[in-house]
């Protein structure tokens, strides 16, 4: 019998877990699979929610390390993540996607022998001043089985040296979950809840510290936003980010009325939001995904994507940082200029069997 550890902190890879954690269940005479939750998302909203909804157990160890910097957050989780791996000695780790509980876990485990899987490998945006890139570079140099989700993972680890050996292209694991719970997200009532006309309203996110922690910048999304809600109502989940800087900067009441401000979602009322959207304005990474797969318009208000096959022959329009530039791109788009789109290679619900049968044959020369 294996051990395996998933080490999740952030809702993204609550995302990506989930279908592993499904899979696992049909190989539990071969192997342990165990959660490891770190904390790193503490907020109620932005973590219980979504292990309830996307049929996760409680995690098996909570580490709750919580807020503080970068060098703080990896710091904890890698002196408590040592803790289990001592107490629990697994055979190997899986980290996914490139938040800060996948740096510390992988260098957790490389500094103690242990394997580790990186679940969403080779992804760059090629701008190491995103805390997230430098999070996929050395997790995936320390990886022993890097899986990706888009061709350009497999030329960018070719391109770093990465043996492919330890590669392997087994598509998008987000994906997995959104088409187990197409059911639910059509069945949700928040667009009824909100008085949303389909297909008629905008939904917008913004979480990335260049677009919300100066009051210049969220001063100006704020703008923004009430100029295109003058021709279409807009959704706008806050982030818990978000919105302790527009009450640090008391900007909560600077939106107009065509402006719904909500609590953050969960998973299945967000994507029914998404699925229902004319239009998404977002700075997010995995929404650019979740937005290809199901043929949504997306303007990404970022200066480069690690996604870049949502630009090439998916829905996703690149539109930078300059917010007069968004504008242009969002009235180009509620005109008629729309992409049509299609869904990458292996992006089809299947990606986590791919994974664990590649997982279940290494283990057994472990």
């Amino acid at each position: 019998m294996k051990k395996i550890i998933s080490l999740v902190g952030a809702r993204p890879n609550f995302i990506k877990i989930a279908p592993l954690h499904k899979v696992f269940k049909a190989f539990s005479k071969e192997v342990t699979h165990k959660i490891c939750h770190t904390g790193q998302h503490f907020d109620e909203n932005m973590s219980k929610i979504f292990f309830d909804e996307l049929g996760l157990p409680k995690p098996d160890f909570y580490l709750g390390i919580g807020g503080g910097t970068h060098t703080e957050q990896t710091a904890g989780i890698m002196i408590e993540f040592e803790k289990v791996l001592l107490q629990e000695t697994p055979d190997l780790i899986i980290v996914p996607g490139d938040v800060n509980s996948t740096l510390a876990g992988a260098l957790t485990a490389a500094k103690m022998g242990i394997k580790i899987a990186h679940v969403e490998s080779g992804l760059r945006s090629f701008d190491r001043s995103m805390p997230e890139e430098i999070n996929r570079m050395v997790t995936d140099v320390l990886a022993d089985y890097l899986f990706v989700s888009e061709k350009s993972g497999l030329e960018n680890l070719s391109r770093e040296g990465i043996n492919s050996k330890k590669v392997f292209f087994t598509g998008n694991i987000m994906i997995d979950s959104l088409v187990h719970y197409l059911p639910a997200i059509n069945a949700s009532l928040i667009t009824k809840d909100l008085e949303l006309s389909l297909k008629n309203y905008i939904l917008v996110t913004f979480h990335r510290p260049n677009n919300v922690d100066n009051q210049k910048s969220l001063q100006d999304i704020i703008n923004l936003l009430n100029t295109i809600s003058k021709e279409k109502k807009i959704v706008f989940p806050i982030h818990p980010r978000t919105k302790s800087n527009l009450e640090k900067f008391d900007l909560l009441t600077q939106f107009t009325k065509n402006v719904i401000l909500t609590d953050p979602l969960g998973y299945v009322d967000f994507l029914s939001l998404a699925k229902n959207a004319e239009l998404i304005i977002t700075d997010s990474g995995g929404i650019q995904e979740e937005t290809t797969f199901m043929g949504i318009q997306c303007i990404t208000v970022r200066n480069n994507t690690e996604r870049p096959v949502t630009v090439d022959i998916g829905t996703n329009h690149l539109a930078g940082t300059d917010l007069d530039l968004v504008k242009d791109t969002t009235f180009r788009i509620l005109n008629g200029a729309k992409k049509k789109g299609s869904i990458p290679e292996l992006w089809d619900g299947k990606t986590a069997y791919r994974i664990i049968e590649i997982l279940i044959d290494k283990l057994t020369t472990i």
